[in-house]
């Protein structure tokens, strides 16, 4: 706990046996990993050890972390033959990647909505009061977390992007798991298949966005097992991983501005 708040945490138990590739500041890059933290933060970070407060946050040994201003109690999920996706989405700050040097990215609203006029205000983020502990046990592919009966003090270690307004949370995290082996060059082309179903997601939203700028990805593959050569978008797996990506981050998307709405 920090600055009075209490904030929610994700986390799933893999074990051993798991191969991971992920952009998160914790555990990011390509090794063997057996768990992964998706942990709430306040929308205005300021400390300066994030590795090691997400290291701290979870149960001990190789693992991921990742971090993020969205309310993780509303993650998404979604599956499409074996390959499992969850999402936790915040669009507080969208932006598009190549933007012009200089040029701040603009703050919500990101999307029209029906009977509302473009820069209308429409609620505020609901703040989380609750630490949620969400264990997943991963046997053939990724479990959905279910909350725990423990607590964690999660802290507030987050990044975001400096605005003359009030910060608004954000951040698309997503994690992905299959239940087979994959080559070193499939999980680099399984990260630019969900980056590229994510995008797709967002704009059949309404969100005229590529993402965030503080966006994370973690893809979880089987250690043992015939390796899987490509992860693209045409491929057998990678077009699982696509279509679950695709309906987990719609499904948030759509869940944050129905909240904003209201």
């Amino acid at each position: 706990m920090e600055d009075g708040l209490r904030l929610g945490v994700l986390l799933w138990r893999f074990g051993p046996g798991w191969r991971m590739i992920s952009s998160a500041m914790l555990g990011g890059g390509v090794g063997r990993r057996e768990w992964v933290l998706n942990a709430q933060v306040a929308a205005g970070y300021s400390r300066m050890d994030p590795v090691e407060h997400m290291d701290a946050l979870g149960p001990g040994g190789p693992g991921v972390g990742m971090m993020t201003a969205a309310l993780v109690d509303r993650y998404a999920v979604a599956a499409d033959g074996g390959a499992e996706a969850v999402a936790t989405v915040g669009l507080g700050v969208p932006t598009w990647a190549a933007s012009p040097e200089g040029v701040p990215d603009p703050g919500v609203p990101a999307a029209s909505e029906p009977g509302r006029k473009a820069g209308e205000e429409s609620g505020r983020e609901p703040a989380q009061e609750d630490v949620i502990l969400a264990t997943a046990r991963a046997v053939a592919g990724l479990v959905a977390p279910e909350p725990g009966r423990e607590t964690v003090g999660a802290g507030d270690a987050g990044a975001c992007v400096p605005r003359r307004s009030a910060p608004r949370p954000g951040t698309i995290n997503i994690l992905v798991a299959v239940p087979v082996a994959f080559s070193d060059p499939a999980l680099v082309n399984a990260v630019m298949t969900v980056t590229e179903a994510k995008t797709q997601a967002l704009l059949d939203a309404g969100f005229p966005c590529t993402g965030t700028a503080s966006d994370a990805v973690c893809v979880a593959v089987r250690e043992d097992g015939p390796a899987e050569a490509f992860g693209g978008p045409r491929s057998v797996w990678g077009a699982r991983i696509a279509r679950a990506v695709h309906r987990a981050v719609l499904d948030g998307a759509s869940d944050w501005r129905a909240r904003r709405a209201g």
